[in-house]
Formats: structure tokens, sequence, C-alpha cells
């Protein structure tokens, strides 16, 4: 049974440094008809500059779940998971990451950084649909997720 713990649009912070896999996840979430926000910032130190509301970013809502690409410019995605599991006011908001890295390293890395799920991009349209509605399925129906 799915629990709908709220009405209100989700938040979804998407860091990612790639135009076209930015494109294709947007779209997918429009087309899966999840009721959704998603903001995106393309590389790690705005998007701790977002999380932290700082600069330019000082009025956006606070993301219910994060889209984290691992490899970025000046900030890698396991440097900003790593900071964001470490500080109290934003280590409970769920992570998934979403590249296109599959090596075990690089999974147990996340993982051991406190990633909440680890996907694999895919420049399929039908491939990112599903994606979409796995992530509205699980993450915004069946689970709970914190308020802030």
């Amino acid at each position: 049974m799915f629990h709908k713990n709220n009405t209100r649009p989700r938040i979804i912070l998407m860091i990612d440094d790639n135009p076209t896999d930015v494109l294709l996840i947007k779209e997918a979430f429009t087309l899966c008809e999840t009721s959704s926000e998603v903001y995106v910032v393309e590389d790690g130190v705005y998007a701790l500059e977002f999380l932290q509301r700082q600069g330019e970013y000082s009025n956006v809502p606070r993301p219910d779940i994060i889209l984290l690409d691992l490899n970025m410019p000046r900030k890698s995605g396991l440097e900003v998971l790593a900071e964001l599991k470490s500080n109290p006011e934003l280590k409970a908001i769920p992570v998934i990451i979403y590249t296109s890295s599959v090596t075990q390293e690089d999974v147990k890395a996340a993982y051991n950084n406190y990633a909440n799920s680890y996907i694999k991009k895919s420049v399929d349209f039908d491939d990112c649909i599903r994606t979409a509605k796995s992530i509205r399925d699980f993450w915004f129906a069946a689970s709970i997720l914190s308020e802030s």
C-alpha cells in the first residue's frame, strides 16, 4: 500500500553538469506525471550553496531528494555526499547517486558515504522514464520523507 504523506509538489535537487542528462530526466519526471519540481545545479560547489541556502540560493526550498552525479568539476559527487551526510541539518535528505559510473569502487564509496541508492544513467529515454517512475513510486509514494 502506498502512503501519500503530502500533496505538495516534491522538490528534487539534481546535481549534474551534463545538460543532456538533466534534460532527459527532467522530461522523464514530467511525462510520468510526478508532482515535482526539479532544481538543477551544475557542480558540487553550487550544490552546497543551494543546500545551505547561500547567495543566490537564499530563497530556495529544501529538497525532498537529491539526484547526485559523481563526476563533476570543482567538487566531486563523493565530496558533496560526504559533506552533506556530515551536516546534521542536511544528512536526512535521501541522496540517490545518478551517474554513468558502475565501477565497484564508486558504488562502494557511495554507500560507504551513506548514499541511499545508486542508479546508472541511461541515454535511452524509455530507461529514464522507468527511472523517474521508480523514484516516484518508491520515494514519493511508498516512503515517508522527513519534513524539515
